[in-house]
C-alpha cells in the first residue's frame, strides 16, 4: 500500500502545522532583528589567508558605551560612643554640712541656679567682720589724708594707712569667696542627674554631688582604620543609628580628628557632633556609625563589558574604528558598573554587545542601542498582532465547521 505524505493542512476546524507553534515565529523574528543588528554568527571571520590575499574583513557591528569616570566609594561602619556636648560632675569646693538640696534629679536647670547649700554661718560672720575692718581702714586713711594737707602727718604714715585699706579690701574679697564656696550652682544650662546627698550629710571635695549634661547635641567617638588617614576631613557628614528598638537615626559633621594612630589597634579616633534638638538621644548611648568616603577617581564601565581571560580581566575598547584589548583590574563593583584600573580615556567606548567576535585590531561598526531596542519592540508588537489574528481566524474556522 502506498503511504501518503503528511499534509501541511488538516481538516476543517484545525490550524495549519505552521500555525500550531506561533511562538517559533516570534523567536525567529526576534533573532532576525538581532542578526540584522549585530551581524549574527553567519559572517565569516577574517583569516590570515584573507589578509594575505588583500581581502579586508567586514566591520563587525557592535554596541559600545562611553567610559565614565567615577570616584571610588568606601563605607566605614563602626561602633560609636556618645557623650553630651558639655558634661560635668559636681563636687563641693569645701567640706561641711549640707543644709539644702534644691533638686531631685532629671530636671532641667539654668546657669547659676542654686543646687546645694552648706552651713555657712562662719563664712557669713567672716564677711561681716571684713566689712567692718574695711570701713575702719577707709576712715583712718581719709583722716590721714586730710591731715597730710596740713603736713601734720608724715608720708610714711599715710602710705601705711593706704596699705591697710587695700589689705582690708582684699580680706573682704577673700571672705566673700569663702562664703560663695559654701554653695553649689549650675555651671551651664542642662539636665541634672540624680544625687545621693541629703540635707544633714557631711561632704568634702571628694564627694560627688550630681552630673549636669547639656544634651542639645551629642559628641560621638568612633575609631577609623589608619588606611583612611588623609581621606577624612573636618566637616564630612556621618550617619548614626541607635541600637534601641525604634532605631533612631541622626546625622552630623565630623568636628575633631585624632592626632595620632593607636599602635595597638592601628586606628585613630574621630569625633562627630550630632544635633539632639528633640532630646531623643542620651549621653552614653552607643551608635552604629556609617561614614561614606570618596576615594580616587577610576574609569567606570558597564559590568557586561568586563571579560576574563588567562591573564585576568580586560575590556574591548573602540579606538579609531578598531577593537583594542585593554587590561583592566577590578577596583570596585557597583550596581551594573565596575570601576577598573585600566588605560582608558573619557573619549573611549567599550564594547558591551558583540564581544564574542572581538579580536585585536578588527574593524568595528557602532550600532545605536536605542534603535535596536525600538526595532525589537516593533517586531514583538507585530508578532503579537499576528498571533491574535491567527487565533481569531482559528476560532472563526471552528465555528464555521460546527455549523
Amino acid at each position: 500500500m502506498q503511504q501518503r505524505a503528511p499534509s501541511l493542512t488538516t481538516f476543517r476546524g484545525t490550524r495549519t502545522r505552521a500555525a500550531e507553534h506561533p511562538a517559533r515565529r516570534s523567536v525567529g523574528a526576534v533573532l532576525l532583528i538581532v542578526g540584522l543588528g549585530l551581524g549574527g554568527c553567519s559572517e565569516p571571520a577574517d583569516t590570515p589567508a584573507d589578509r594575505a590575499g588583500g581581502h579586508f574583513p567586514a566591520a563587525i557591528p557592535v554596541v559600545a558605551m562611553p567610559v565614565r569616570f567615577e570616584a571610588e566609594s568606601n563605607q566605614i561602619v563602626a561602633v560609636g560612643t556618645s557623650r553630651a556636648v558639655r558634661s560635668v560632675e559636681l563636687f563641693p569646693e569645701t567640706a561641711g554640712e549640707v543644709v539644702e538640696v534644691n533638686f531631685t534629679g532629671g530636671e532641667s536647670v539654668r546657669k547659676d541656679q542654686l543646687l546645694l547649700a552648706m552651713d555657712a554661718r562662719d563664712e557669713v560672720l567672716a564677711v561681716e567682720l571684713a566689712k567692718v575692718a574695711l570701713a575702719d581702714a577707709r576712715r583712718e586713711f581719709e583722716r590721714y589724708q586730710q591731715a597730710r594737707a596740713g603736713e601734720a602727718v608724715p608720708p610714711a604714715t599715710l602710705d601705711a594707712a593706704r596699705t591697710a585699706l587695700e589689705s582690708a579690701r582684699i580680706a573682704l574679697s577673700r571672705a566673700e569667696v569663702a562664703l560663695d564656696r559654701r554653695f553649689v550652682r549650675a555651671p551651664f544650662d542642662g539636665v541634672i542627674g540624680m544625687t545621693d546627698v541629703d540635707p544633714g550629710d557631711r561632704i568634702d571635695p571628694s564627694t560627688p554631688i550630681a552630673t549636669i549634661d547639656d544634651r542639645t547635641a551629642l559628641l560621638v567617638y568612633f575609631e577609623v582604620p589608619e588606611a583612611f588617614v588623609g581621606r577624612l576631613a573636618i566637616g564630612d557628614p556621618i550617619e548614626v543609628q541607635s541600637w534601641t528598638a525604634d532605631r533612631l537615626l541622626a546625622t552630623g559633621p565630623v568636628v575633631t580628628l585624632g592626632s595620632r594612630i593607636d599602635p595597638a589597634t592601628r586606628s585613630f579616633t574621630v569625633r562627630a557632633r550630632i544635633p539632639n534638638d528633640e532630646d531623643r538621644l542620651r549621653p552614653g548611648m552607643s551608635f552604629r556609625v556609617l561614614l561614606n568616603l570618596d576615594g580616587a577617581v577610576w574609569p567606570s564601565v558597564p559590568e557586561v563589558a568586563l571579560q576574563w581571560g588567562a591573564n585576568g580581566a580586560y575590556v574591548w575598547a573602540v579606538r579609531e574604528g578598531q577593537a583594542e584589548r585593554v587590561a583592566a583590574g577590578v577596583v570596585q563593583r557597583r550596581q551594573g558598573r565596575v570601576l577598573v584600573d585600566a588605560e582608558l580615556d573619557a573619549q573611549d567606548r567599550v564594547v558591551v554587545e558583540g564581544v564574542q567576535r572581538m579580536r585585536e585590531g578588527v574593524p568595528v561598526r557602532l550600532l545605536d542601542p536605542e534603535a535596536l531596542a525600538r526595532d525589537t519592540r516593533s517586531v514583538l508588537i507585530e508578532e503579537a498582532e499576528r498571533r491574535t489574528a491567527l487565533r481569531a481566524e482559528s476560532v472563526a474556522t471552528r465555528e464555521g465547521g460546527g455549523s
